[in-house]
């Protein structure tokens, strides 16, 4: 019997490499010489490229929508933000610096708190090279995971929130509420803040998530079922630990 990681060829050219994988494979089944042979990926760019390919296995551009709670509480909170009048001073008054520190802050916000809430950090099982290099990589695919999909989570709602604010909002409105003149190119400005805000406003949304709908909407189905089981192992060894 083969058995072949997938996520472990990168997941870019995969039909080339999973060719080349499968021959390999073939040629260890054909010698009969040793019971068990493994092909490593720790030859150069081989673990960047199970990084990689675990990313993708992950689909972190389905992040937000697995995550129905948080979609909803992102959207309000933009669709409000967007006609607070306190809101239009306050990214009136923003220097873009301090609009670029918002976006990081909001989006690192996100992760940190979907990763909590979740309880998705990996720990070793136990105090091996191996373990530790395994929860290692497993924790970055995470983060790059949840960082991806919350990115494209902010870019989304930047477009939704241009969009309502272009036809909500009279320019001459809001201008006479400045007391200054105001045109269509600052709402680029008031959506880039409303996203940072809305960002926040989808992470708290999701601590109305189960940590089982965090895991199905951060992993793959296959991913997700072994971090299940060990949540189960875990909770079994401790009920015979608590026993004895």
């Amino acid at each position: 019997m083969a058995v072949l990681s997938l996520p472990a060829l990168g997941g870019l050219r995969m039909r080339s490499r999973t060719r080349h994988a499968i021959a390999q494979l073939v040629e260890g089944l054909a010698d009969s010489s040793t019971d068990e042979r493994r092909i490593p990926v720790a030859r150069p760019g081989g673990r960047w490229r199970l990084l990689l390919g675990m990313v993708l296995a992950n689909r972190p551009w389905l992040l937000v929508p697995g995550l129905k709670s948080a979609l909803v509480a992102a959207l309000a909170t933009g669709a409000v933000a967007t006609i607070n009048s306190t809101v239009w001073l306050l990214a009136d008054s923003m220097a873009w610096w301090r609009l670029i520190v918002a976006t990081i802050a909001s989006i690192s916000l996100v992760v940190a708190w979907l990763v909590i809430d979740g309880g998705l950090w990996d720990r070793p099982d136990n105090d091996s090279h191996e373990a530790r290099e395994r929860s290692r990589l497993y924790n970055a695919s995470t983060l790059i995971t949840l960082t991806t999909g919350v990115v494209i989570c902010y870019l989304a709602l930047y477009v939704v929130n241009l969009v309502w604010a272009m036809f909500v909002l009279d320019p001459s409105v809001r201008g006479g509420y400045l007391n200054r003149s105001f045109g269509y190119q600052e709402l680029f400005v008031l959506a880039w803040f409303v996203a940072s805000a809305a960002t926040v406003g989808g992470g708290l949304g999701s601590g109305l998530e189960s940590d089982e709908a965090i895991r199905a909407a951060t992993y793959s189905k296959r991913e997700e079922e072994r971090r299940n089981r060990l949540a189960r192992d875990k909770d079994e060894s401790s009920r015979d630990w608590d026993r004895d």
